[in-house]
């Protein structure tokens, strides 16, 4: 955006520049180019006034001196003929010179004499003026002045250099204030983007400066601010609830199974079946609870985790797998696990193949754990498979989703795959599953870098 804004400021910017610039670059040209006809249209005058007293007089002298003079002050060829075309006076011109024939021919014909061209800074070379002598239609002969535009083309330069450093000077000034606003107007807007994205990563009552800007950019950095308060009271609110709730239900919880369990000895045998039902509903409703609070837990850390809280402990995945493996009682990876370091804390990694682990014993009979390291894609990553009825592909869109438990004959919470995705997406990982031939859940973190 802060490119395209410049692009259109600027080339307002030259069109402007350029709109007096080139009018003001005609201008001086066609100035001095006057100036220049007019300078010699004056001298042409007064060679034909002299011609005239010198047909008159029948004395040609004054003419002759004033031409040679003339010529040696401003080095330009001048002749003056009579109507046969024979040179009265002359210097460094002459009459039959063939350059000459169109300009001489019109002038002793009385016509009008060519427009002088437009001078410009590479404008060369020499002017012709021609200018009839005689009174009335009777015309005597003629005033040719071979006329050089050297120095009115140095003129012109140097007037279109000012002009050009004028327009420059006016380039840059409006450069600098093409700048100054697009920095003005889009700042604040960089700004919200950059908490707009701290707000995305999990970072808590991320503000925004806001105070500088048009004030409809102020205006909305504060609505801005005023949102990044709400969405983190409303999280922090909605943590809150779920650790609380757990907190205060499980006090009851306890006495109530601190109660059902002293009526164990108590119950007839046409209500043992009713009794060891409500008693798996205990256990379940304290599986709720634990899961509630790792979930709120795992919640927390994966937000204190995008904020940049800390940076993660690196972690031995192997050491893990050895493990947690051992006390599922699964069969450890055949052949010496390698040691791969990733970048999440030993905790999370452990609370995460729990979940994986427990739940491929439960639905998968057989479990094959492997485990290693993508390093083109600076990944470390482990693998729990078995040979359940595995997941559709409606199942697997749904499985991490909170209390999703697929069929209602399965047992457990629902939370654990929940549990599971928010730790390994709060240390930048990744939960992946897929089912072949029973279920696959691969987790993949972050490698240690290289250095």
């Amino acid at each position: 955006m802060r490119r395209r804004l410049l692009v259109v400021l600027l080339l307002f910017s030259a069109a402007a520049v350029a709109g007096f610039a080139v009018p003001l670059l005609s201008a001086t040209a066609a100035e001095r180019t006057q100036r220049f006809a007019l300078s010699r249209t004056a001298d042409l005058d007064r060679f034909t006034a002299l011609a005239q007293q010198a047909e008159g007089a029948g004395d040609s002298t004054a003419l002759e001196d004033e031409v040679a003079a003339y010529f040696e002050l401003y080095g330009e060829p001048v002749v003056v003929v009579d109507a046969r075309r024979e040179a009265v006076a002359r210097a460094g011109l002459d009459a039959d010179d063939p350059a000459l024939a169109p300009d001489l021919d019109a002038a002793l014909r009385n016509q009008p004499v060519r427009a002088v061209p437009t001078v410009t800074p590479w404008s060369s070379g020499h002017v012709v003026f021609a200018r009839p002598v005689g009174t009335g239609t009777r015309v005597a002969g003629a005033v040719v002045l071979w006329a050089s535009v050297d120095r009115a083309a140095a003129d012109v330069a140097e007037g279109w250099l000012w002009v050009l450093g004028g327009a420059l000077a006016a380039g840059l000034v409006s450069v600098l204030l093409a700048v100054a606003a697009a920095r003005w107007l889009l700042k604040p807007l960089a700004e919200l983007a950059i908490g707009v994205r701290a707000v995305a990563a999990g970072e808590r009552r991320a503000h925004v400066p806001g105070s500088s800007g048009p004030p409809e950019v102020r205006e909305l950095s504060e609505s801005f601010n005023r949102m990044s308060d709400a969405v983190t009271e409303a999280a922090d609110q909605q943590r809150r609830l779920i650790a609380d709730t757990s907190h205060q239900l499980r006090n009851p919880m306890a006495a109530l199974r601190l109660r059902v369990d002293s009526l164990r000895d108590q119950v007839r045998p046409g209500g043992r079946r009713a009794y060891l039902a409500g008693v798996a509903e205990i256990e379940r409703l304290e599986s709720l609870l634990d899961g509630l609070l790792a979930l709120a837990s795992a919640e927390s850390a994966a937000t204190e985790a995008a904020a940049g809280g800390h940076e993660p402990d690196l972690t031995d995945l192997g050491a893990v797998v050895v493990d947690r493996t051992g006390f599922w009682q699964v069969p450890v990876p055949a052949g010496p696990v390698p040691a791969v370091l990733v970048r999440c804390p030993e905790s999370a990694l452990a609370q995460v193949l729990d979940v994986l682990l427990d739940n491929a014993v439960k639905y998968g009979g057989a479990v094959r754990v492997e485990l290693g390291a993508d390093r083109s894609a600076g990944t470390g990553w482990v693998e729990v498979r078995d040979d359940g009825p595995g997941l559709d592909e409606r199942e697997l869109a749904l499985a991490t989703s909170r209390f999703w438990r697929g069929r209602s004959d399965r047992p457990g919470t629902g939370l654990g795959l929940a549990i599971a995705d928010q730790l390994v997406r709060a240390w930048q990982g990744r939960l992946v599953l897929t089912s072949p031939a029973g279920l696959t859940a691969r987790v993949e973190f972050p490698l240690e870098p290289l250095l």
